[in-house]
């Protein structure tokens, strides 16, 4: 039988987030005297000492230290308990909000969601597209219950999706083409990169920038075909997105002595598998079986 409530380590926990019982006390909407009582009990229970008070500051003690970490881990797997069951009483979710990097297939996306709204009729979707590490910023802040990211997050639920293959090309009137021999990346430093900008606010990832001085970094994915196939400077772009380019000779693949393709990994994240609604639920079942049957 545990010796100490949940309540208690909550106002215990309000007490040190808020340098004392009346700051406390305002946070958790309870009487001082009621704060001061429940954390009383608490050191009572465990035969420790919590907190010093010094005229109106309350600070930890090191034991305390200690406990908060492990008080913290018991209150936030609370909270998830808590959400879960409210997430079951309610049933069906009303909006389904997902992040997505652009370069995933949009054909399979599509797909799965269609599939889902047939069960869900009534299901609103909310599609965020981001790059980089702009989906794991959204998920991070709970803004989206999905993302499909290429930085995978370790300590939530998080599964492979499938492999995205890039080539680097140019239009077929670039100069690059103009060479007999094969390229080095000192070749292409000489000119024009077009990059895709990290939709992240708080964070910058760039992935397979060159270092260019010639850089021109957009903020959609589209933009930097689009650029391309107006011969404006080179870039790696996802093969399945330019495929039809490549067929009618628009753009041409790079002749590099090596890194001609890179392979990025896409993942399917949420922050708590068992907090998703049935809708959430059945779009990540739909989504993983048409990807691995397009693979």
């Amino acid at each position: 039988m545990a010796k100490a409530t949940l309540e208690q380590w909550r106002m215990f926990k309000a007490v040190v987030d808020h340098g004392g019982f009346a700051g406390a006390s305002a946070a958790v909407h309870k009487s001082q005297s009621t704060v001061h009582h429940a954390v009383q009990k608490l050191e009572a229970a465990l035969q420790i000492k919590l907190l010093e008070v010094k005229g109106r500051k309350a600070f930890l003690t090191d034991s305390g230290k200690l406990i908060l970490r492990r008080a913290e881990f018991l209150i936030e797997e609370a909270t998830k308990i808590e959400s879960v069951a409210s997430t079951l009483s309610e049933g069906v979710e009303s909006t389904l909000k997902i992040a997505v990097d652009e370069v995933f297939p949009h054909t399979i996306l599509y797909q799965a969601l269609a599939k889902t709204s047939e069960l869900y009729p009534l299901l609103k979707i909310d599609l965020v597209e981001s790059v980089l590490t702009g989906a794991n910023e959204l998920l991070h802040n709970s803004v989206v219950d999905l993302a499909i990211s290429s930085i995978p997050i370790y300590g939530i639920s998080c599964s492979t999706l499938c492999d995205i293959e890039f080539i680097a090309v140019a239009h077929k009137d670039h100069v690059l083409h103009q060479q007999t021999e094969q390229l080095n990346f000192r070749d292409l430093k000489l000119h024009r990169q077009i990059v895709v900008r990290d939709s992240a606010t708080h964070t910058s990832h760039n992935d397979g920038w060159l270092g260019a001085d010639m850089r021109w970094t957009v903020s959609h994915l589209r933009n930097s075909i689009d650029m391309v196939s107006q011969n404006l400077g080179y870039a790696w772009l996802p093969k399945t997105q330019i495929a039809h380019l490549i067929e009618d000779k628009t753009l041409v693949p790079l002749n590099l002595d090596q890194g001609t393709t890179r392979t990025l990994n896409l993942y399917l994240m949420c922050n708590d598998n068992d907090r998703l609604g049935p809708a959430a639920q059945e779009f990540k079942e739909q989504l993983t079986a048409l990807t691995n049957l397009a693979s």
